[in-house]
């Protein structure tokens, strides 16, 4: 087995690690990277692995800095199972929805400070 550290090391938010373990690849968690508005950018729209290589995703409980780059992860390709607790599962879609709606609020807040500046 071999585990390799893809978010949260060093800090404690964006929580993904990559195991292998007989040839599968094994995502634990799918974590937001949280901070400065720049960095958090930069760090949540990558991966230091292919998505599309991934066999499953194990998310051990809902909160953000676990689940909330689930949604990157999809658009990056991934397309096969989720495995949670049902109550995680739940937790989760709306925890992810409020998500997406403070991000919005923050582009938007961004967008009016940049046409403030021209």
């Amino acid at each position: 087995m071999k585990i390799k550290f893809c978010g949260a090391a060093q800090t404690v938010t964006g929580s993904q690690h990559l195991l292998e373990i007989d040839g599968k690849k094994i995502l634990l968690d799918c974590g937001m990277f949280q901070g400065r508005r720049e960095e958090a950018y930069q760090m949540n729209r990558k991966f230091i692995f292919n998505p599309e290589e991934i066999d499953c995703v194990i998310l051990s409980h809902a909160h953000i800095d676990h689940s909330g780059n689930l949604p990157t992860l999809i658009l990056k390709g991934y397309q096969k199972s989720i495995y949670t607790t049902s109550a995680s599962r739940d937790l989760a879609s709306i925890l992810l929805q409020d998500s997406a709606h403070i991000q919005e609020k923050d582009v938007e807040f961004v967008n009016k400070k940049r046409n403030k500046k021209g």
